[in-house]
């Protein structure tokens, strides 16, 4: 299919009559027209899936229309999966990253095309069975306790973020980023930034943080190996217990019949507990005010899910399943009151 014809279907962000020269000069050259798909599923980046008849390639840039700011941010996402290529946390291969705006309207960048399944649906899981789902659950643990073990700075990161005061900024970035969203009063978020910035833990020791950290945001092949861990947007260096407390909320969301994964409800997967003693027992880290963790992971999921919803709002996003996303907020910031009643 010749780039022409595919831009007659909706390829939103992606020219690719213009993308064409410059892929060719900074990733591979090609053996014939590119063509490309919107790989479905995703809320925030726009990831394409390039192919020039004979290889693949993925390539991910910012939504289109107004964007909050910091987020969105292609040279993170580039850093990050580049400094981690040589250890033992699975990322894809890096090719090129391109910061001319004028090419596609945003920094974007193309990486490996990595075979495998991002599981998001309890289902999905059933049909593997609960001995496989606990080897799935199990890996994802151990993805994230090797994560947590680099060292920024032995691997290029020792500048990449300031883990000073990290929490206590955290807690003020994603109430920037409910400002920066507004389409509503929000009176639980007003309570629950407060309660949280009074209670801010010490720093710990820094650490890589993915952000998102989540099943369907790692993909996993027919042996069920964990072969590539995706949308870094969000990470950072800090205190890595985030993303262990995001996960745990996602794992609490699922049982509540939460829509944006229920996988911890497939028979097998590890339960909360189990999860955070696997992690425990891989890491050695110190899990007193745990409940400040969880509460936090609670206002940040808000806060994304309402830059979600200010995006359908205003007619910025593509695809489908953005309409009723606001509708989770609210249950979210409830139950990050609830999340600091615990130790």
């Amino acid at each position: 299919m010749s780039a022409a014809e595919s831009g007659a279907r909706e390829l939103p962000g992606l020219d690719l009559d213009r993308l064409t020269p410059w892929f060719i000069e900074h990733v591979a050259p090609i053996e014939g027209p590119l063509d490309a798909e919107l790989i479905a599923g995703g809320k925030s980046n726009l990831t394409y899936r390039l192919t020039d008849g004979s290889s693949r390639w993925i390539l991910r840039r910012p939504p289109v229309g107004k964007l909050l700011a910091t987020a969105h941010d292609m040279g993170r996402e580039f850093t990050m999966m580049s400094a981690l290529a040589p250890t033992d946390v699975p990322v894809p291969q890096m090719h090129a990253i391109c910061d001319d705006t004028d090419l596609l309207g945003a920094r974007f960048y193309v990486m490996e095309a990595v075979d495998g399944t991002p599981y998001r649906k309890a289902s999905d899981l059933e049909k593997l069975g609960p001995e496989r789902t606990r080897t799935i659950s199990e890996r994802l643990v151990d993805t994230l306790a090797a994560l947590h073990r680099v060292d920024p700075a032995q691997v290029g990161l020792g500048e990449f973020g300031r883990p000073e005061g990290f929490l206590a900024r955290q807690v003020a970035r994603w109430r920037k980023q409910f400002d920066a969203a507004h389409t509503r009063d929000l009176p639980e978020m007003e309570r629950l930034h407060a309660l949280l910035a009074d209670r801010v833990p010490a720093d710990a020791a820094p650490g890589i943080v993915h952000g998102d950290y989540r099943l369907d945001n790692v993909l996993v092949d027919d042996d069920d190996q964990a072969r590539a861990v995706l949308d870094w947007e969000l990470s950072t260096i800090g205190d890595s217990l985030t993303d262990l407390a995001l996960m745990c909320v996602y794992h609490r969301l699922g049982e509540a019949g939460g829509a944006v994964t229920d996988v911890s409800v497939a028979p097998g997967f590890l339960s909360e507990d189990e999860v955070i003693a696997r992690y425990s027992a891989e890491t050695g880290r110190d899990l007193s005010d745990f409940g400040f963790y969880l509460a936090f992971g609670c206002f940040k999921l808000a806060g994304i899910v309402e830059g979600i919803h200010f995006r359908y709002v205003n007619g910025q996003t593509v695809g489908e399943g953005f309409a009723d996303a606001g509708q989770a907020v609210g249950p979210l910031l409830a139950a990050g009151l609830n999340a600091l009643k615990e130790n």
